[in-house]
């Protein structure tokens, strides 16, 4: 018999939607190669919302969510990397393969936070921990770039 799945906690819920936008970039960087658009298009805007979204949002969870767990811990340490590696790929200057891996690795990163890391989170968080997050991290509309939609 399977275990019911967590309901994911009030405080953790606004990083759980922006995952969805996170996983929006990845099928928008996917339909944009389906449909042959030039890589350089893709990246203008891949760069926006690394800068805009996804970097204010790895701050936010490196600072407050994952410090809930021992910095030893295995799963922290594999969402470390992670963030790593994405941070790498949107530096690297061959566009192309690094869109490729964004796309991938992103969505690799987001499936593995929602599914094993923030359920762990939830488990051994205090309510006082819940609430500082809850607090510190106040969601806000997603404002999306929409002056070239490749994607469509």
């Amino acid at each position: 018999m399977s275990e019911k799945p967590l309901k994911r906690h009030k405080a953790l819920q606004p990083l759980s939607r922006e995952h969805h936008h996170g996983l929006l970039l990845s099928w928008k960087i996917r339909a944009g190669f389906s449909k042959n658009i030039e890589p350089e298009r893709i990246k203008i805007y891949a760069d926006w919302f690394f800068k805009t979204h996804l970097m204010p949002h790895f701050e936010m969870e490196e600072q407050y969510v994952f410090s809930v767990l021992e910095p030893n811990n295995e799963l922290v340490k594999k969402a470390l990397a992670d963030h790593k590696l994405l941070r790498r790929l949107f530096a690297d200057d061959d566009i192309e393969m690094a869109l490729s891996k964004i796309e991938e690795v992103l969505d690799k990163h987001i499936r593995f936070e929602e599914r094993i890391l923030f359920p762990e989170i939830q488990k051994v968080a205090t309510e006082l921990q819940l609430i500082e997050i809850e607090k510190i991290h106040q969601e806000t509309d997603f404002l999306d770039k929409l002056d070239d939609e490749f994607w469509k």
